[in-house]
């Protein structure tokens, strides 16, 4: 069993703990003290010893912040977690307020303060995030500290220890490219921009230009690491040496230097006088007082390693391709239980979270999930990011929907996949809502686009149906994948914000628009696809970008209102359904095969 189902998170840690963070504060002379979700790394998944925002207020979800004052402490979180944040926090201990509106510094702006000191931990804060709270610091009166020593990490007397699991090669075979070869395209760029080196302080772009993995990180293939990669096309990789090996030295060559984490900061001292390129969206503030301090010339600009990590090779869209198939395959078989054993209306959400985890095991070849499954019956489906506990959980009763979002990590490739089903029969306000979110669905698979076109441009396609409705839903609309890597991966994504990258061929995205009714039902529908080469249109002018689907498994068609699809649409999910036929079919038999040829047959 990879997942376990233990409480997590929950009231009595804020009950518990703030107390003991407000002391640590006292004694650094600290009035206030701002919280990220965020670790060292900029992780979105922490590895327990660095989740210091659940330690300090109880709230688990994976992005949020708080800020703690001595007479009062708040909690900042945005759409997905609304009703999880009232949950799992105390409101005699902590106020709850959004993200992005107003977020912690918008907060912070707010408030009369004068004279107090507000602390920060700039290993847990890019300079971009840092600039806008010295300006709501300036506003509110408050003068910022930042601390040597975080006061969490003072008061948590029962830390967890700091992963050590071992770092191994990613076969070029599953990479598509020698790691040397990556990092001399890097440094190819450096040189152009004038950089004698590059701070590559995100784990999995240190993970993609050294062609290795990890196991420091929940559901996420990555060491805990640092590099900086030379213009000259050499590298330092700094890594516990806990996690090395003499196979690791082998693949890593010549050309890299391994160093133990502990000499990140002398390394840094070493580059006196360079030009080093640092990304201010990534690296923390931290990084870049060290540099300054060193007397390095800091070049502001994106990690050199994101987009070509983003845009992935052809040997990394065959794998993912080959492990999406096998993985709609055990999808299959569980959507498959689920129209027939599931019916009863006695499973469980956690027995549905554990038999779809089973038919994962039974592939072979399955390293990890790539994220806790998100298994919602009835209204736990409306929270987005919904994890069932013990405590939480629910049967999936008839007359009922039940939603789940759930992946796993393979050597060649990350799949990430969503299907609503109904437990017995559907109401008509569930398939309207059903085949609405469909029909965005269908928009952004079918939409073909010019280049230098971003995500932004696209995310209205998918709530179009929903908004002529007079609905919509409070998360975005598709994020970047890697491959056996992150299953959230930038630059790229498709959200209402603004986003300046432009989507090319190769990207990974998610397809997952949704609805969901508070107290009620939720549904998405997520595929995976990828951005295609640039091609005529017969009779256009210009060359189009498109996407190619990722993900095969049949939709709930028991949900789908046919007279809400125009023509276009339906002949659109019987192509669909028919691709997944031909390639799911011969992975199954008996009575999965006969349910599948009946799910697959055409609508009309």
């Amino acid at each position: 069993m990879r997942q376990n189902f233990d409480v997590k998170g929950g009231p009595q840690l804020g009950r518990k703990n703030l107390p003991l963070l407000r002391a640590a504060m006292k004694a650094q002379g600290l009035d206030g003290f701002y919280i990220p979700h965020e670790d060292e790394f900029q992780n979105e998944y922490l590895p327990a010893c660095n989740d210091r925002l659940t330690w300090a207020t109880g709230f688990t979800g994976s992005a949020g912040a708080a800020m703690v004052f001595q007479d009062t402490a708040v909690i900042f979180a945005d759409g997905r977690y609304t009703l999880q944040v009232r949950d799992q926090t105390d409101r005699d201990f902590l106020e709850i307020s959004g993200l992005p509106d107003p977020g912690p510094f918008g907060w912070l702006a707010g408030q009369k303060r004068k004279g107090e000191t507000l602390g920060y931990d700039a290993r847990l804060m890019t300079p971009n995030d840092l600039a806008v709270l010295e300006e709501s610091a300036k506003k509110a009166g408050v003068t910022l500290k930042a601390v040597d020593t975080n006061p969490i990490d003072e008061a948590w007397d029962d830390r967890p220890a700091e992963p050590t699991e071992q770092v191994v090669p990613h076969a070029v075979k599953h990479a598509g490219e020698e790691a040397d070869d990556k990092r001399e395209r890097i440094a190819a760029a450096l040189k152009e921009d004038g950089a004698d080196a590059a701070i590559i302080t995100s784990p999995a772009s240190v993970a993609w230009a050294f062609n290795i993995r990890g196991g420091d990180v929940a559901c996420s293939p990555l060491p805990l690491s640092r590099a900086i990669l030379k213009a000259d096309g050499t590298a330092d990789l700094f890594l516990d040496p806990r996690k090395t090996s003499d196979k690791l030295r082998e693949h890593l060559g010549n050309k890299v230097r391994l160093r133990p984490m502990e000499e990140v900061e002398p390394a840094l001292a070493e580059l006196s006088g360079q030009t080093v390129s640092l990304d201010p969206a990534l690296a923390s503030a931290w990084f870049f007082g060290e540099l300054e301090k060193a007397g390095a010339n800091i070049l502001p600009q994106r990690d050199p390693v994101l987009l070509p990590k983003a845009c992935k090779n052809a040997t990394e869209i065959a794998g993912t391709e080959a492990a999406h198939i096998r993985d709609g395959a055990a999808l299959t078989r569980f959507l498959h239980w689920l129209d027939t054993d599931a019916q009863s209306g006695e499973a469980t959400e956690i027995d549905a979270a554990l038999k779809l985890e089973s038919f994962r095991e039974q592939l072979g070849d399955l390293n990890d999930l790539s994220f806790e499954t998100i298994s919602g019956a009835g209204p736990n489906g409306a929270l987005p990011h919904y994890r069932v506990s013990s405590a939480s959980n629910r049967k999936l009763e008839r007359g009922s929907l039940y939603l789940v979002d759930s992946g796993g990590q393979y050597l060649d490739g990350t799949t990430d996949v969503t299907r609503t089903v109904p437990i017995g029969e559907p109401s008509a306000d569930m398939r309207r809502h059903y085949t609405l979110v469909l029909k965005g669905h269908i928009a952004l698979a079918d939409v073909r686009f010019p280049e230098g076109t971003t995500g932004t441009h696209l995310d209205a396609l998918a709530r179009h149906p929903l908004w002529q409705a007079g609905l919509d839903y409070d998360h975005g609309t598709g994020h970047g994948v890697g491959v056996y890597l992150g299953v959230h991966e930038g630059p790229q994504r498709i959200a209402k914000p603004w986003n300046s990258v432009a989507l090319r061929p190769g990207m990974i995205v998610s397809n997952e628009p949704g609805f969901y009714r508070e107290g009620q039902y939720g549904i998405r529908i997520e595929n995976l696809q990828y951005v295609t080469e640039p091609a005529d249109i017969e009779g256009g002018e210009r060359k189009m970008l498109g996407f190619a689907n990722l993900t095969w498994a049949p939709l709930a068609r028991d949900l789908i209102d046919l007279e809400l699809l125009s023509p276009a649409e339906l002949a659109w999910v019987n192509r669909y359904h028919n691709d997944v036929l031909a390639r799911i079919g011969p992975l199954v038999d008996g009575e999965v095969l006969d349910w599948l040829n009946a799910q697959c047959a055409p609508l009309s």
